[in-house]
């Protein structure tokens, strides 16, 4: 089993030496000791951080990817959790695809003004209403 130093490691990884102390600091990652004043890591540390970078391009947070490991180690990927993430995703692609839609729509519109298209209007009330732009709805003015 080959050790790396953490130089080594962020320019195989492509991510910054801060990066590796932090998963370190938080947990995800260990180092098998040090050469100076530098960490030293397993190999295997490369596969670890790319299960790290698909769980961060996933959405995932450092917490959930966290739980995605045994205390020695081992991946432990919750089927659950990745199949709610994608739910998520789902919900996510449908809000951008009907705002993408819309604001093609606008762009194209033939109404003399965009107040007077019924498809803007329908984009607008949406927005209001919180269905699209990544805010929760609003409470109902007292």
């Amino acid at each position: 089993m080959g050790e790396l130093d953490i130089a080594e490691v962020a320019q195989r990884a492509g991510i910054p030496a801060s990066t590796l102390r932090y998963y370190e600091e938080k947990g995800l990652i260990a180092s098998v000791g040090r050469r100076g004043l530098r960490r030293l890591f397993a190999e295997q540390v490369l596969e670890r951080l790319a299960l790290i970078a698909l769980g961060r391009a996933a959405g995932l947070s450092l917490d959930e990817i966290g739980l995605m490991f045994t205390p020695d180690g081992r991946p432990r990927i919750d089927r659950r959790m990745l199949a709610a993430k994608a739910d998520e995703l789902d919900q996510t692609i449908r809000k951008l695809s009907a705002m993408r839609d819309g604001l093609r729509h606008a762009a194209a519109c033939p109404a003399p003004s965009h107040m007077e298209c019924p498809t803007f209007r329908r984009l607008l009330r949406a927005a209001a209403s919180g269905a699209i732009g990544g805010r929760g709805k609003r409470a109902a003015s007292p």
